[in-house]
């Protein structure tokens, strides 16, 4: 790990603008890419047997969509949204669950409060407490408790990995340890400390080192089981978030672990999702073989 706080730290705040600023590198984001999401996801919501806005939790934003496929024995994703802990919600990504549904999966779409009204370790807590509802009252969901998948995108991708690294039992003592049979992280934020020196993006999300050094996997949350992960880059993705990926993969995959990393050929941060929900991509492919 020495090396890895070596190679972030020779960086200016600059570098990692030009690294982690993802918006700024796509100046239709606001025009074309949020607009064309949202569309999409008015459809799903209009289309698809959907249960919106389950509370799990106090907070206001801790509320869960759940879209179903027809068949409760399915398997179940759970999916967090990204936006670098500080923005988006829910409702943007309701278009996920569509191709899965399809392809007979039950998808639940995780909303969770926002920095800087809550911490980073708060959003973390409050995505273990959206599992366990879903485990708690899958029956009444609709869903299925024993086969559930996480997966989330960008910060998303960061709870995936801290959803992988829980220990359930200790959580909550009515739960399974393997309570999650597999992880997909897509762009995830693996280590924390660069996003934290990125000023433009910690203005909002007001992280301290402490706070980055406790959150990262990185450095305090390995996987505490061996259900397998595929974590997943944008091949136009830039150095740092490649880095981001194949950091985790090299320390956590083993002999009885399989932790793969999946490069998405010549697509950026949000084109891959675009991609992932491709129903004839290998994206989707891999996806869906993964959920059994």
């Amino acid at each position: 790990m020495n090396d890895v706080l070596r190679y972030h730290t020779r960086f200016s705040p600059e570098e990692f603008d030009a690294q982690y600023n993802l918006r700024a590198g796509r100046p239709d984001y606001e025009q074309t890419v949020i607009p064309g999401w949202l569309e999409k996801s008015a459809t799903a919501r209009e289309t698809l047997d959907a249960t919106l806005d389950i509370r799990y939790g106090k907070g206001e934003k801790q509320k869960i969509d759940v879209f179903r496929c027809g068949d409760v024995d399915a398997p179940t994703l759970i999916y967090f949204h990204g936006g670098y802990w500080q923005r988006g919600d829910k409702a943007i990504y309701s278009f996920i669950a569509t191709p899965f549904v399809a392809d007979g999966v039950n998808v639940v779409v995780m909303g969770y409060d926002l920095c800087p009204a809550v911490t980073i370790t708060q959003i973390s807590e409050q995505a273990r407490e959206a599992v366990a509802y879903v485990w708690h009252n899958a029956a009444e969901l609709g869903v299925n408790q024993d086969r559930i998948t996480v997966m989330g995108h960008s910060a998303g991708g960061h709870i995936t990995q801290m959803m992988m690294a829980t220990d359930w039992p200790s959580f909550d003592a009515k739960l399974p340890t393997d309570l999650v049979k597999a992880g997909i992280p897509v762009s995830p934020l693996s280590y924390l400390e660069p996003v934290r020196l990125t000023e433009a993006l910690n203005a909002g999300i007001r992280m301290d080192a402490a706070e980055a050094e406790a959150e990262s996997p990185m450095t305090n949350h390995p996987p505490l089981t061996n259900a397998g992960q595929m974590v997943v880059v944008g091949g136009a993705e830039t150095d740092e978030f490649h880095r981001q990926a194949q950091m985790y993969v090299d320390k956590f995959a083993t002999a009885a672990r399989q932790v793969e990393l999946y490069v998405v050929p010549n697509v950026d941060h949000f084109d891959e999702l675009n991609v992932l929900v491709d129903p004839t991509s290998p994206f989707f492919t891999k996806t869906r073989a993964i959920l059994g």
